[in-house]
């Protein structure tokens, strides 16, 4: 027994039917044979599996006509027109099928629809462990809410006892998907059960990539961050671009600034979801910017909504503290990020103005805000939009605690972390910062996280 069975929790180097031979399939067929593996290929259209059936690749793509031509003739990489049987003679299928967009702008699931029931059909029919692996890409519930019933309803046998399933997300673009596959960023396996995570993963032993094993929505939800983003990102540049060439600079030359810091720029820093944000230089400075476009009639939407969708966080709190049906409200942290006492236009000041507005009796701490210290710009600005702070803000932590009956965690400080850690069961924290253990507390009655 070689690495690869060992590893793969079969007996024996495992067998792989690939449902779907487009880009996605066509380049996980013919890369995993390369491997070593035995793959069957199946497509509903018999002119790809003819195509791959004489050694050629149904897509253009770079390297991808050599290593298809060099699984044929191996005989590692075959193609069937037969789905239940391809099923039965594998031990691991893989659901490559595409998810278009429907007109109102969902995904269509007919095809995963489809061959997950052929896939179930055949299963009904086989005895052994066998695994379902889904590589195209779905919204988060489509495989626990339509396709594991389906597999069910058809197999007449249960998930996790009977056969195992897996979401196993693709992270290839298309002109460079073989080398990304055999050079993979990260590997990401959302798994029904522990044994057929470990078989998946097992595939990509010896290539490099930080590997995740999450649950199944996790990995579903995965590759639309990443796509998003990466939009995010094509559309801030070209805004940035469109402003920059109104003043006659060099956007490139600007940018070439921007991405050599990779401390806060080109960095996980700022992607951890949260409260909103705030302070004396972001809305100043996102304002700054959005009034000069104006002035040279440039339309810059995209960064014109970062503070619409600021402001739509900040609602989103102030309703989830609303809906409680609690009157009594203890803040831990006021400044708009720890280690200051700066309270120029944070995000928790504005908060804490909204539920008096509303009528809630609010109580303040943070270790860093003293009325009698703050001085300066603190201090106008406590005066000029707060100015019955004083009533408000506590020393004690314990007052705070003993006084309310939700609690708001604005701060990782020890102190407030150790006060709600005492919290009754009666009391409700709303965790803007994601508190230490966050996973435990959110089984917590009790307890709720603004983004988890």
């Amino acid at each position: 027994m070689n690495a690869i069975e060992r590893s793969s929790g079969f007996d024996r180097q495992p067998t792989l039917s690939i449902f779907g031979l487009g880009y996605v399939g066509c380049v996980s067929a013919a890369c995993l044979a390369s491997r070593g593996y035995r793959v069957i290929g199946v497509d509903v259209n018999p002119q790809k599996t003819e195509v791959v059936r004489r050694g050629l690749a149904p897509v253009v793509e770079e390297r991808i006509g050599d290593v298809t031509a060099r699984a044929v003739e191996s005989g590692n990489l075959t193609v069937s027109d037969d789905p239940e049987r391809a099923v039965l003679d594998s031990d691991l299928t893989m659901v490559c099928v595409g998810t278009p967009s429907r007109p109102g702008g969902g995904i269509s699931t007919a095809f995963l629809e489809r061959a997950t029931e052929q896939i179930g059909a055949a299963l009904a029919q086989k005895a052994g462990w066998h695994v379902i692996v889904y590589r195209s890409t779905m919204v988060p519930g489509t495989c626990e809410e339509i396709l594991i019933p389906i597999l069910e309803r058809e197999s007449g046998k249960h998930v996790g006892r009977d056969f195992g399933v897996c979401v196993n997300p693709e992270f290839l673009r298309e002109g460079t998907s073989v080398r990304d596959f055999f050079a993979p960023s990260k590997i990401v396996v959302g798994e029904s059960d522990e044994r057929s995570g470990t078989i998946v993963m097992s595939l990509y032993d010896g290539l490099h990539g930080q590997r995740f094993r999450v649950p199944v929505a996790v990995a579903e939800m995965s590759k639309y961050v990443d796509n998003s983003f990466h939009a995010l990102k094509v559309a801030f540049s070209n805004e940035i671009g469109a402003v920059c060439a109104s003043f006659g600079l060099d956007s490139h030359a600007v940018m070439n600034v921007f991405l050599a810091d990779t401390k806060l720029n080109i960095s996980p820093a700022y992607l951890r979801p949260g409260f909103a944000f705030g302070g004396s230089c972001l809305p100043k400075d996102l304002r700054a910017l959005l009034h000069a476009a104006r002035q040279h009639d440039i339309d810059i939407p995209v960064i014109s909504n970062v503070l619409v969708s600021n402001e739509s966080q900040l609602r989103r709190t102030v309703d989830i503290v609303t809906s409680l049906d609690k009157r009594k409200v203890g803040i831990f942290g006021l400044a708009f990020k720890p280690g200051t006492d700066d309270l120029r236009e944070s995000p928790v000041v504005e908060l804490a103005e909204r539920l008096l507005g509303k009528g809630y009796d609010v109580l303040i701490y943070d270790s860093n805000v003293s009325l009698s210290r703050l001085i300066g710009g603190n201090r106008s600005y406590i005066d000029e939009r707060l100015p019955h702070i004083g009533h408000l803000l506590t020393d004690d932590v314990d007052r705070v605690l003993d006084h309310s009956e939700v609690l708001v965690a604005g701060s990782k400080d020890p102190e407030v972390i150790a006060a709600l850690d005492r919290a009754e069961q009666h009391q409700v924290v709303v965790d803007l910062v994601r508190l230490p253990n966050a996973e435990s507390r959110r089984l917590r009655v009790g307890y709720v996280g603004i983004g988890w």
